[in-house]
């Protein structure tokens, strides 16, 4: 390491107010599900794959853990926050959680494979 290069970290910076804030997460906490949808298993022909992941996940965490867990190399990470819907239950109306999003693309020559015999 050179005298200006500083070590890599797996936490999440995040400044505001001049507080750093590290989120230090495994790598299986990041990605909780695929998302399985009409959009997403077209967007699979052009190899972009969507996730739900953690809410305080970074971009460089996500594309790490697509690496890892499939063992595929990512080209680019978009992310997006989902924000929750007001359902009813009954007289109540309530809203549901806001959710992650990462749309992931990647390599020309690497391919996820979720369904492999179906």
């Amino acid at each position: 390491m050179g005298a200006k290069e500083k070590p890599r970290d797996s936490g999440w910076r995040h400044l505001k107010q001049n507080l750093v804030v590290y989120v230090n997460m495994h790598l299986y906490e990041i990605l909780k599900r695929p998302l399985i949808t009409e959009k997403t298993t077209l967007l699979t022909e052009r190899n972009v794959y969507a996730f739900e992941v953690a809410q305080r996940s970074a971009k460089h965490q996500i594309k790490e853990a697509v690496e890892i867990a499939f063992k595929v190399k990512v080209a680019k990470v978009n992310v997006m926050t989902v924000p929750g819907k007001t359902r009813r239950v009954g007289r109540r109306q309530v809203l549901t959680p806001s959710w992650k999003k990462a749309v992931v693309t990647l390599e020309p020559k690497y391919k996820i494979e979720f369904f492999e015999g179906v």
